[in-house]
């Protein structure tokens, strides 16, 4: 099992979104983040004065799925996430040594 993290950008959610769900891949938590990487921020103009935004408004996506749906998964996410400007976000890939289903009790694979 694997937990994919996406930082995406805000007006991407719905399209990652829905994409998930017309391949049959269901569950992720949204989280609204900020933060910088090679982008650094950027500057706006307020009322004739220049603000300088350090951190930059993202969402980050958790998925958790199996082995065999991670090529999907991110396949899924490059492709809907993507809009070809600096700032598209990041994702990360770490592996899961368990996973419970608090309400039934499942472990593993049926907990997902």
């Amino acid at each position: 099992m694997k937990k994919v993290e996406a930082i995406i950008r805000h007006f991407k959610l719905e399209d990652v979104k829905n994409a998930l769900i017309a391949k049959g891949l269901h569950g992720m938590t949204v989280t609204e983040v900020r933060g910088f990487g090679r982008q650094k921020g950027h500057t706006e103009m307020y009322r004739g004065t220049e603000y300088a935004i350090d951190f930059v408004p993202k969402v980050k996506l958790e998925i958790v799925c199996s082995d065999d749906n991670l090529s999907t998964v991110i396949d899924l996410l490059t492709s809907n996430a993507q809009t070809g400007q600096i700032g598209d976000g990041k994702i990360f890939i770490s592996s899961l040594e368990e996973v419970v289903r608090i309400r039934t009790g499942e472990v593993g694979h049926e907990a997902i």
